[in-house]
């Protein structure tokens, strides 16, 4: 449904979920997820809303106010609110946010556990995985996907695990498995788009020369390395479940052409894409 409320753009869009009976005891659960663009101007006050709200900032900036302390929240830095009790926000600027309102069992305990350690405005070290779930919970209710409450609270757990486990930016290159776990994820998820060492190196927040350093460290691998091998290893999955062609393979995969791809993978498992298919069917 698209927002109604002043000072929102009408484009801005919402969802209500309604969770099973049981879930209420089992899971978390969202009740409610969106999109807004809120203008310049906006100012929100509730006495209580009966959820918990996370809210992640990804243009402008906001004003929250909660147990008459403000905070200020800024583009990439996520917002945790006790709805129950009394709060507000709002911005003179205007920004973006997607965010979700979510209940469950353990809902407060989560809730006290990250504000006790990190207050009601985070930054993360790196917002990839919190940004892929959050994400993924608001485009599963817009493109009306068949998602259940199971899926939904892993998605919270997700979410709010990184909220409890991830620190502010890293200084140097110390305790950056974190970071390089998120890039690790990162070119799972993104095999067919360009790797470039520098891109990988900006998002992990450190220098190439580091990154390169700390990746190998953690992972045996060097950035390179690790795409190929992990490509490859794709390749060998969709050669023996499915009856895509090496060519198809090849460039669903992100490969320039056969010719590198058959002679990466011959390199790799010592037989053609074609020998390995016969040899596993």
């Amino acid at each position: 449904m698209y927002s109604k409320e002043k000072l929102v753009s009408p484009v801005s869009d919402y969802y209500i979920h309604t969770p099973a009976a049981n879930t209420r005891d089992l899971f978390l659960y969202p009740t409610i997820t969106g999109y807004f663009k809120y203008e310049a101007g906006y100012h929100l006050y509730r006495e209580s809303f009966d959820s918990f709200l996370c809210m992640y900032i990804k243009k402008g900036k906001c004003i929250i106010e909660i147990n008459d302390k403000s905070y200020t929240a800024a583009q990439g830095q996520i917002v945790l609110i006790d709805c129950y009790g009394p709060h507000s926000y709002g911005s003179k600027t205007g920004w973006e946010a997607v965010w979700f309102h979510f209940d469950g069992s353990l809902a407060r305990r989560y809730y006290g556990e990250i504000t006790k350690e990190k207050g009601s405005v985070i930054t993360l070290s790196s917002n990839y995985r919190f940004e892929k779930y959050i994400d993924k919970l608001y485009t599963s209710f817009k493109n009306g996907s068949s998602v259940n409450d199971a899926v939904l609270n892993n998605w919270i757990v997700n979410i709010l695990t990184q909220l409890l486990t991830s620190g502010v930016k890293p200084e140097n290159i110390n305790g950056s498995g974190d970071a390089i776990e998120d890039i690790v994820s990162y070119i799972n998820d993104n095999l067919t788009g360009e790797l470039s060492l520098e891109d990988l190196a900006k998002r992990a927040n450190i220098s190439p020369y580091h990154f390169l350093r700390v990746f190998k460290k953690e992972t045996g691998y060097t950035p390179h390395d690790y795409i190929v091998t992990t490509k490859i290893n794709h390749a060998k999955y969709l050669l023996s479940t499915t009856t895509m062609s090496s060519k198809d393979i090849c460039y669903h995969l992100g490969f320039g052409s056969e010719s590198a791809f058959c002679s990466t993978f011959r390199k790799k498992v010592n037989m053609t894409p074609q020998e390995y298919r016969e040899s596993v069917l």
